[in-house]
């Protein structure tokens, strides 16, 4: 009897530990502070669908830099040195922050910019070391926005981009609306929003440029302010294409851009996946296949536009 309580006992703290080391942490890096929760509760629900419960079998360690750059590089030193199991590094700025940081825990990329362009890595089909995920850049979608602008005002002639330069793949978007822009007999100009105190003096900006219509870059920035900016593109009776329905939804007139909600599932089976065992770096980097055209008719209305029947029947979504 004595043996088979030693037994069990021996087996029960040897279980402890092997339970323990079952639960993995996740570090997220940011360079903006968290927003959306309908999205990051998304992004949790499917975790879920795989198995990954924080609190239960998931540890998660958010750091964010709260748009103050400099302080990246201290964040994803500090998940190092927590010894997360997986980084996921949001943006473009981030990536690169978690990149020098470590070479040996898998870092699992979200809506980066060009990670070719950006020195994240050197292919996408085989992206090899320890960084992987999702990218938003398509070098084609800056023309599509501008056309469709150009489709909805027949005069136009003159084009503000609001973005943050601090972000390359807003800068890397601006240099291919300019491109097609030249196609189009379109002026392209731009005004800098590089922190959420901003916005006031670039609207000013924008509103000395006198243009013909708006495009909103995405951004932490933008998507933090978007009922600001597009209420302000409402009371200035200013035509504006976002990139995300998002800001639709807000009030805002059109947008053209990838379904968030669809990618971030994508995102979510990269993370599981790595952390049952597979490689980061035999991971393809994924990029957007399906692009909404999301338009709202009150707002439409409210600038007087009477927007082609073609382009309503190739929306994905008319909201009224």
């Amino acid at each position: 009897m004595q043996a088979l309580v030693a037994t069990l006992v021996f087996q029960a703290s040897a279980a402890r530990p092997q339970q323990a080391t079952s639960r993995r942490v996740m570090g997220i890096l940011n360079a903006e502070p968290f927003g959306n929760p309908d999205l990051w509760a998304h992004f949790h629900a499917k975790l879920r669908e795989l198995g990954w419960v924080e609190g239960t079998n998931l540890i998660v360690e958010r750091r964010s830099a709260n748009n103050q750059l400099d302080q990246l590089p201290n964040l994803a030193d500090e998940l190092v040195r927590l010894k997360v199991d997986i980084i996921m590094a949001l943006g473009t700025q981030a990536p690169l922050a978690a990149k020098k940081a470590t070479s040996a825990i898998p870092i699992v990329i979200w809506n980066a910019g060009d990670p070719i362009e950006n020195g994240l890595v050197t292919s996408l089909a085989r992206p090899g070391g320890n960084i992987t995920g999702t990218s938003l850049i398509s070098r084609e979608i800056a023309g599509k926005r501008l056309q469709l602008l150009s489709e909805m005002l027949p005069r136009l002639s003159r084009v503000t981009v609001l973005l943050d330069r601090k972000n390359p793949n807003n800068v890397l978007l601006l240099r291919e609306t300019e491109v097609v822009a030249r196609t189009l007999a379109i002026q392209i100009q731009s005004v800098d929003v590089r922190d959420l105190g901003e916005s006031d003096r670039a609207f000013d900006a924008v509103l000395m440029q006198r243009p013909d219509a708006l495009i909103t870059a995405e951004g932490g920035v933008a998507t933090e302010q978007r009922a600001k900016i597009t209420a302000f593109a409402a009371t200035n009776h200013l035509p504006a294409l976002y990139p995300f329905k998002e800001f639709v939804q807000a009030g805002g007139l059109m947008s053209y851009g990838p379904d968030l909600k669809d990618l971030i599932g994508a995102f979510a089976k990269y993370i599981d996946k790595i952390l049952k065992g597979a490689n980061p770096g035999d991971l393809p980097i994924e990029q957007p296949t399906k692009f909404e055209l999301v338009i709202n008719l009150n707002a439409a209305r409210a600038l007087g536009l009477a927007l082609p029947q073609t382009m309503l029947l190739r929306a994905d979504q008319v909201i009224q």
